[in-house]
């Protein structure tokens, strides 16, 4: 009888080897995989409804603690997962392991790091807030959500666009729907040749009696400037909760207005053209020296 020949050595230690890789890599997501699903399920929710009851009116707080949490509950649940294969004792006894992910985090992350501290620094920030709109050096639009690494702002072009946190913390940033009233200044221009008391006094009025001004601070005109070819009259009123407001429609109506009462009353806004020509022509012949006659 002739014994089954057992397969060679190298061909064991292969599949061993292969083994022990397949049995460390189940362990690894085993562990990162109960503990991400326990956060995404659970903690992560549970956080943010913590964080809205108590922070109704400023729903940044709530983004901002989703964002940080996802990643620190990652970065959790991928220490578990190496432990649970086998390589907590190497990450605690090798040093120079230690010291490698720490040099390569500092080289590779300084931007990402930057980001992050910036948007920690924005999200502290009582007046940034998801939903405000903000001016900066580039850009301006609403904020729709800070990030990790950006915030996405939309602007009034109703594009998303994603802005770096290091941006907004190192530049000035302006809010000019911040607080409870607006101000709204329209300037008109309006020819020489017309009565500017009048126009004054007409714009005076359109600003009183419109509908979104405010009684307190009173609206007021005043004459701006005496230019080359007009004269600049401007008006200013106050509007309230200028955050529910849409500023470019209130505007566009408050203009309105303005064109159809001067016309109304035959004031004339400056002319289009740099220069406003008058008078009349007339064509002589050259050899009776008399008017040219129209013929056809």
């Amino acid at each position: 009888m002739i014994g089954q020949a057992s397969p060679p050595g190298w061909v064991t230690d292969i599949f061993s080897a292969y083994s022990q890789v397949l049995s460390e890599l189940f362990w690894f997501f085993v562990g990162f995989g109960i503990i991400y699903l326990i956060s995404q399920v659970f903690l992560i929710p549970l956080a943010a409804r913590a964080v809205r009851a108590r922070n109704r009116n400023n729903p940044t707080i709530e983004t901002a603690t989703k964002t940080y949490l996802r990643v620190v509950l990652i970065g959790f649940a991928t220490l578990t997962g190496v432990i649970a294969a086998g390589y907590g004792r190497v990450l605690t006894e090798s040093a120079v392991i230690i010291a490698a992910i720490t040099f390569a985090l500092g080289i590779a992350g300084q931007q990402v790091f930057g980001s992050l501290i910036s948007g920690m620094f924005l999200v502290a920030d009582p007046d940034f807030n998801v939903g405000d709109w903000i001016e900066w050096s580039s850009g301006k639009g609403t904020i729709e959500d800070v990030d990790f690494r950006v915030t996405r702002v939309r602007t009034p072009n109703n594009e998303t666009i994603s802005v770096p946190n290091t941006v907004l913390t190192n530049n000035e940033i302006v809010r000019p729907y911040g607080q409870d009233r607006y101000r709204i200044t329209e300037q008109v221009h309006v020819s020489y040749s017309e009565d500017t008391e009048l126009a004054l006094m007409e714009l005076q009025q359109i600003a009183t009696n419109y509908e979104s001004a405010l009684d307190d601070p009173m609206p007021n005109t005043r004459i701006l400037e005496l230019g080359e070819n007009a004269i600049t009259i401007e008006a200013e009123i106050w509007v309230d909760d200028p955050e529910n407001r849409d500023i470019q429609t209130v505007r566009s109506d408050f203009r309105r207005v303005v064109k159809r009462r001067f016309d109304e009353e035959d004031i004339t806004l400056a002319p289009p053209s740099a220069q406003l020509l008058s008078g009349d022509v007339s064509v002589t012949d050259r050899l009776t020296g008399s008017p040219a006659s129209n013929s056809e």
